[in-house]
């Protein structure tokens, strides 16, 4: 069995939908249940757990004897959110109590990080030196990978794999319940679909109107990355997952109006209530992953985004 926490969230249901493409369908889904249930509507899975049921599993040793793999992507993604006891609570303190489980009875781990720990940092490789987060978000998966590096250092320490993978602007499929925490791609389709307009800030950081750049990077990569992980060889540390190039905002949006062969693009203010809390840039390094043995080719922007539309175009017809 494979567990799967966040199971029914934007990428935990695409990794579903991979394993089962690929056969597996023993997976117990482990997730909190609002509009994010039609991501499982057309998915296969053994068993389905509330995260506080899976809690009182853990305490009580009451899980399956074999688990191959533990996909923890279950969190609270909200970067606006500022009730720390509730961000570090979903984040970090039940974050913990998966890694004492994969750690205690040796089942490989792979967790999802985010960028958001580089926060205003200019330099994207995986060094303490260079994680300055700039929201509660930020903090919470920083705090995590602090904890799983002090776990696995020194000579004590449990020889049990466990990888995080700090995603960089993951788009595609199954993200419509996301809301306000979308990416921003599928955010601007969106737009252009109900408006005719995609609404970019004005430039911030000393980059021009529309020009922040962001690393882009297709959930489908992200999966392709978390199933190497998992399946090869024992493997351990927190890298990057992101195309490795970084995208300007006004990039995203001229290849989304080419796709829908109409529409423009709208300059608003910069919003004040996000100066010195915004990522104005982001490209992750990938030396790591790719000494790692991960030599997964990622998806150009204007691919993985016309194959990205076609997706939500799929959505949108079926809803």
């Amino acid at each position: 069995m494979y567990i799967l926490t966040g199971g029914a969230g934007f990428i935990g249901s695409n990794l579903l939908r991979a394993l089962n493409e690929r056969g597996d369908d023993d997976v117990m889904v482990v997730d909190r249940l609002g509009e994010n249930f039609q991501n499982l509507t057309d998915l296969r899975f053994a068993d389905y757990m509330a995260p506080e049921e899976f809690l009182e599993a853990i305490a009580a040793r009451a899980l399956p004897d074999r688990i191959e793999a533990i996909f923890h992507q279950g969190a609270c993604a909200d970067t606006t959110l500022t009730d720390g006891r509730y961000m570090m609570e979903n984040n970090f303190r039940f974050s913990k109590q998966v890694l004492g489980l994969a750690l205690e009875r040796k089942i490989p781990l792979v967790y999802a990080s985010s960028a958001a720990v580089y926060g205003g940092a200019r330099a994207f490789a995986e060094q303490p030196e260079n994680e300055r987060p700039l929201n509660l978000y930020g903090l919470s998966k920083l705090a995590f990978d602090m904890h799983v590096r002090r776990r696995l250092t020194g000579s004590s320490a449990p020889q049990s794999a466990a990888v995080g993978l700090r995603y960089f602007n993951v788009y595609g499929a199954r993200e419509a319940h996301k809301g306000k925490m979308a990416s921003m791609p599928y955010q601007l389709y969106r737009q252009l679909k109900t408006t005719g307009r995609a609404r970019l800030f004005t430039g911030t950081d000393g980059f021009a109107d529309g020009e922040q750049r962001r690393d882009f990077v297709s959930v489908e990569d992200v999966v392709r990355v978390n199933l190497f992980f998992a399946d090869g060889k024992p493997r351990r540390g927190i890298f990057n997952v992101g195309s490795g190039v970084s995208r300007s905002f006004n990039d995203v949006a001229r290849t989304l109006i080419g796709l829908m062969g109409r529409g423009a693009i709208e300059y608003v203010p910069f919003p004040a209530a996000l100066a010195g809390k915004y990522q104005s840039f982001t490209e992750a390094k990938l030396a790591a992953l790719r000494a790692a043995g991960c030599d997964h080719e990622f998806k150009g922007l204007e691919n993985g985004i016309a194959e990205a539309f076609a997706l939500w175009e799929r959505e949108e017809a079926t809803s």
